[in-house]
């Protein structure tokens, strides 16, 4: 593995942490802060250039730019309509940046396991065992909120861990056949 290549999934997993906290608070609070965003979006955009420079093509870098761009228009009728809130669309928007072109695929599949699943939690809160979680659950239930950052962050860090892996896979493939020869 290159070292440019490393350095691009140790900014990726720098996330990790970042997108635990941006779960956590969005859980309890409802809030996702603009610096945490901005903070995931400075860490992926040093990825995207480490993987550009690496690759010597900066198609990676433009496809998740425009897939940004992208993203916000299109869930920014969502939160003017009060169905998401702003810290949702700006981090859903923030995630091509921080996963890359190569990750969205994966991301994307494991986005809609994670809504679903929090999207049936919130709305049959019985499903849980008894106690203050799902009292908390059915306080939301009540309110009409859905901590959308939840789903979001926790597929993000399956994309990312998804990505080291495969990185860490490839680089031992491609040192196993090079001993080889």
């Amino acid at each position: 593995m290159s070292l440019l290549l490393a350095a691009s999934l140790l900014l990726r997993a720098l996330a990790i942490p970042l997108l635990g906290k941006i779960a956590w608070t969005d859980f309890t609070t409802q809030k996702i802060s603009n610096r945490d965003v901005l903070l995931l979006i400075c860490l992926g955009l040093g990825s995207l250039q480490l993987v550009s420079v690496q690759a010597g093509s900066w198609w990676d870098m433009g496809l998740s730019a425009v897939g940004c761009v992208l993203l916000f228009v299109a869930l920014f009728p969502f939160w003017v309509l009060r169905k998401l809130g702003a810290g949702d669309v700006k981090l859903m928007a923030a995630m091509p940046l921080l996963i890359g072109g190569d990750g969205l695929v994966v991301f994307t599949i494991f986005l809609l396991i994670f809504a679903l699943a929090t999207a049936a939690l919130v709305k049959n809160p019985f499903l849980l065992p008894a106690g203050a979680f799902r009292l908390y659950i059915q306080h939301m239930d009540r309110k009409g909120v859905v901590p959308f950052g939840v789903p979001i962050s926790a597929a993000a860090i399956c994309a990312i861990l998804f990505q080291i892996y495969g990185g860490v896979m490839l680089a031992t493939s491609s040192g196993v056949l090079e001993q080889l020869n």
